[in-house]
């Protein structure tokens, strides 16, 4: 019998997973799947949020800087100030959502005491810990976090995540990046579940996220690296598909991943909590791009409120996510938004200067 491997998320002294905790993961699993087929909207201030909100997001991120000017103006990012995350909780009656620093467990206890209805465990912030992922089954609010593939995504949910997003590269508007991390994850998920024995597994995720979200290159306007990253995703969900359980304990240990969680993803062919797209969303075709590939809904930071008509630009994302499978609409909202954010290109980005790697 395969031994499991350890996840590397670590809370200092909190409370380990019982079986209240596993509970208690159901529960948020449920909160981030309410969300599914909608648009989730970065925003800085309390108008902001109002225009998100009668735009028709289902719920807003609270930040101080959008990816964009996170990029532009360099330095630590960090959780924002709790002040301004609780006037904008005071603002809408959506969910409000609010981002820390990967592994930073203090600035997650923060947030969880002020509120908020999700907490990111965010890339586009400087991270805190290098070894460490912040072990979320303890807290009761649920988590979102990124994934470029299969074995980030099922050691984040192992963590306790309850949604999961694309990478992507945010804050470019360049839609690539977020693309390719859904189709790898899409394939490999696809590739498992087809040679996968037809009993079923447990429905539980040992650890788990809630929600998942596609990475992107945030800040950029450019959404390749969203794509690339659903690309991604999906690519290694369809390998794990069409392997025996011998060869899914191969390929757990060497992406890193809990047999059983990969097991049950190869089953369902596809990722057993809610996958959003990130990173580079700017346009509602690049929105409706990422719903076709297979997201349940879609996540826009910089692409709104750096565009030339904020209220008319969130809305047709809105609506381009609703009908992301009519041309016709799709062509009806397209038209007469205004100058789009002009966006980084991220082919010609630096290594060093790209989000999506911070995180493991």
């Amino acid at each position: 019998m395969a031994t499991e491997l350890p996840t590397r998320s670590t809370n200092g002294d909190r409370t380990p997973l019982n079986a209240a905790g596993e509970e208690n993961f159901t529960v948020k699993t449920g909160l981030a799947r309410m969300l599914k087929g909608g648009v989730i909207m970065d925003v800085v201030n309390a108008e902001q949020a109002r225009i998100a909100e009668e735009a028709g997001a289902v719920a807003v991120m609270a930040l101080e800087r959008v990816p964009a000017d996170i990029r532009a103006e360099g330095g630590v990012s960090r959780m924002s100030d709790p002040k301004m995350i609780r006037e904008i909780m005071k603002t809408v009656t959506i969910p409000v959502m609010a981002k820390a620093r990967i592994g930073h467990f203090v600035e997650c206890q923060i947030l969880e005491a002020i509120g908020v209805d999700y907490i990111d465990e965010s890339e586009v912030l400087t991270p805190a810990d290098a070894l460490y992922h912040v072990e979320k089954h303890p807290f009761s609010v649920p988590f979102v976090c990124g994934c470029r593939n299969l074995g980030e995504a099922l050691r984040r949910i192992s963590e306790g995540a309850a949604m999961i997003r694309t990478k992507g590269e945010a804050g470019t508007g360049d839609v690539i990046e977020a693309v390719r991390h859904m189709r790898t994850v899409n394939s490999e998920i696809a590739h498992a579940s087809k040679m996968s024995p037809l009993r079923e597994a447990l429905r539980r995720i040992s650890e788990g996220a809630a929600m998942i979200r596609t990475k992107g290159e945030a800040g950029t306007g450019d959404v390749i690296e969203a794509v690339r990253h659903m690309r991604t995703v999906n690519s290694e969900i369809a390998h794990a598909s069409k392997m025996s359980d011998t060869e899914l304990r191969v390929l757990a240990k060497d992406i890193q991943a809990p047999f059983e969680l990969l097991r049950e993803t190869a089953r369902l062919g596809r990722l057993p909590v809610v996958n959003f797209a990130a990173g580079g969303v700017a346009t509602p075709a690049d929105a409706a791009l990422m719903m076709q590939l297979g997201c349940d809904g879609v996540f826009v930071g910089s692409g709104i409120f750096k565009s030339g008509d904020a209220s008319k630009r969130a809305k047709a994302i809105v609506q381009a996510v609703t009908h992301y499978n009519d041309p016709k609409v799709l062509a009806e909202v397209s038209e007469d938004l205004g100058e789009a954010m002009v966006g980084l290109n991220v082919s010609v980005m630096d290594a060093k200067d790209k989000m999506q790697g911070r995180g493991w």
